[in-house]
Formats: C-alpha cells, sequence, structure tokens
C-alpha cells in the first residue's frame, strides 16, 4: 500500500503551491489539488464529492477547480464550479486532461500538474480575471486523502 502522504517531497509539494499561486495571479478562479491513493468508482464522482468536502463552492464567484488524483489507481479529473461551468463549453478541460496524461504516462507528474495548473489558471482569466481587491478565498495546499 502506498503512502500517499508521501507521494510529492516537500520540494514537490512547493513547486506545486508556487505554481497555483503564480496561476491564481492572473485569474480571480481559485485552484485546488487532492490527493488519495484509491479510487474505487469514477474520478469525475470523487473529484464532486471532495469539491463539496473542501467547501470549494463557497467563493463568490463559484469558480473554484479541483484537480483530483487517485494516485495508485492511476485516475485524475478536472471538475470546475458551476461559476466557471455555465460560462464555459462543454469541452473546456480537454486539452488540459489530455497535457496532464502525457505527463502522467510518463510518470511526470510534477510537470503535468504544474502544466496542467498554468493552463487552468490562463484559460479562466478569459471568464474570471484578476482583479485588484481579489481575496484568495481558498487554501493553496495541497489536500491529501487516504
Amino acid at each position: 500500500m502506498m503512502n500517499v502522504k508521501k507521494f510529492f517531497t516537500k520540494e514537490q509539494k512547493s513547486k506545486l503551491i508556487e505554481a497555483i499561486q503564480k496561476a491564481e495571479k492572473e485569474t480571480s478562479g481559485e485552484i485546488r489539488i487532492h490527493i488519495e491513493s484509491k479510487c474505487k468508482g469514477d474520478a469525475l464522482e470523487r473529484a464532486v464529492k471532495m469539491f463539496g468536502k473542501l467547501k470549494m463552492h463557497q467563493t463568490d464567484l463559484h469558480n473554484g477547480v479541483i484537480i483530483y488524483l487517485a494516485v495508485q489507481d492511476k485516475k485524475f479529473a478536472i471538475f470546475g464550479d458551476k461559476g466557471i461551468n455555465e460560462a464555459v463549453p462543454d469541452d473546456f478541460w480537454n486539452d488540459v486532461k489530455e497535457v496532464m496524461k502525457e505527463h502522467f504516462a510518463k510518470t511526470q507528474f510534477i510537470e503535468g500538474l504544474t502544466e496542467g495548473i498554468a493552463m487552468i489558471g490562463e484559460k479562466l482569466k478569459t471568464f474570471f480575471p484578476y482583479q485588484d481587491d481579489d481575496v484568495n478565498e481558498l487554501s493553496d495546499d495541497i489536500s491529501i486523502g487516504e
């Protein structure tokens, strides 16, 4: 059984948090990563559940995004809150998922995530530009499950 808490080194976690902070300087959107070892069912359903559990729906513009990873089961999903989904086309996350999947296939998790985060920030900038009075509404820390 893999210890998911040790999946990323301290340096890797810092790099991911830096990527989130950089992306959030471009947009009022909020980005979080949640990792756990296993996902019994559908990764997107689990992402939606974790989104609620992490209270990510409590942003003013409903523009939070969760990147969900089940590392042992090799599953991942990207889920955006209703504010995003109402504003963007259905295939909005497809190119981000493709880039991440290519990196993950080569076990380049940090590269896949940092590139994915940067792309999410860029995409959200169009719909949710950064405001001068923007407040970081959600923690940038990586949330870790079982």
